[in-house]
């Protein structure tokens, strides 16, 4: 056998183990394009999960809020249900103070020995129902003579000269007010002194 014939053998008998080497690294990139594939899906499907968890959370959040403000907002107006409800009724009810109160303040005129029972009546009528008014939180506003006029309690009637009160005071009482809670029920009468009237000056005589 020639040499040339001894080559062509020898590499004939190393062809079938360089496509085998070859298979085996195509096999092996294969397989790692599908092992990075499958990681991929795995971490998107982690990420989605997150995502919805997050949602959640943010959905149950909001939730739990809204419900809190719902139970606050309830909470208020039971409150207010309870300290003003009756306004409209108490508002009618103030009618019956004040004609107790004329009563009275007409009965001193005209007091004998045989009016004197009625008087006492009148008195403790007038007297239970400013415990009815206290129970309810209607709770009276009295200003006094002299003292300044607040446009949010008090009700300006007339206003007039006062020698004796500043301008913008009470100088006269008509009659008291009523607030319920931390709400005006009805504001106090009252005439405001518009201050003292300025007397005309005399001109003096003239300088010749």
């Amino acid at each position: 056998m020639s040499k040339t014939e001894e080559n062509l053998e020898k590499n004939q008998n190393d062809l079938p183990d360089s496509l085998g080497d070859s298979h085996s690294e195509e096999s092996a990139f294969s397989e790692n394009i599908e092992s990075d594939h499958t990681d991929g899906e795995e971490l998107s499907e982690l990420e989605k999960t997150i995502i919805e968890r997050d949602e959640i959370k943010d959905q149950l959040i909001r939730s739990l809020a809204e419900n809190e403000n719902i139970r606050k907002r309830l909470e208020k107006e039971r409150k207010e249900a309870e300290s003003y409800g009756i306004t409209r009724m108490a508002r009618d009810i103030l009618t019956v103070h004040d004609n107790l109160q004329r009563a009275l303040d007409l009965a001193d005129e005209i007091l004998d020995e045989k009016s004197i029972p009625m008087i006492e009546g009148l008195e403790l009528t007038k007297k239970d129902l400013l415990e009815i008014f206290k129970r309810n939180k209607i709770n009276k506003i009295e200003p006094s003579v002299g003292e300044k006029f607040d446009p949010k309690f008090h009700q300006a009637m007339f206003e007039g000269p006062s020698h004796t009160e500043e301008k913008g005071s009470i100088m006269q009482v008509l009659s008291i007010g009523f607030s319920i809670g931390d709400r005006l029920l009805r504001a106090a009468h009252v005439a405001v002194s518009s201050g003292e009237i300025e007397k005309d000056v005399e001109p003096g005589p003239k300088e010749t």
